[in-house]
């Protein structure tokens, strides 16, 4: 088993800056893979990104250019820098955790607000 926690998360106004950790905790070595997800008020879960063991990263095109995802495999944590912040950004982000065998575990998500 994976166990995920997220912190971080919080009011920011428009044009700020964030940055979510994620800390991985258990059965570690299985993951392959770990990412970023969000949801809205309304809609569906959408990929913010995702990042490697080999630490390549793949963004969704909303946030190219303002989101860095990055990792310490030392600390088993995962983090999401967010830069230019927009109120289309509020949203419940939430860590995920890919195995080698595709099992998915999810974080229990932390709250973004950007007002504007």
């Amino acid at each position: 088993q994976v166990q995920l926690v997220e912190s971080g998360g919080g009011l920011v106004q428009a044009g700020g800056s964030l940055r979510l950790s994620c800390a991985a905790s258990g059965s570690t070595a299985v993951i392959n893979a770990m990412g970023w997800y969000r949801q809205a008020p309304g809609k569906q879960r959408e990929l913010v990104g995702t990042i490697s063991r080999d630490s390549l990263t793949n963004y969704a095109d909303s946030v190219k250019g303002r989101f860095t995802i990055s990792r310490d495999p030392a600390q088993n944590t995962v983090y999401l820098q967010m830069n230019s912040l927009k109120p289309e950004d509020t949203a419940v982000y939430y860590c995920n955790a890919k195995s080698m065998l595709g099992r998915l575990y999810w974080g229990q998500g932390t709250q973004v607000t950007v007002s504007s």
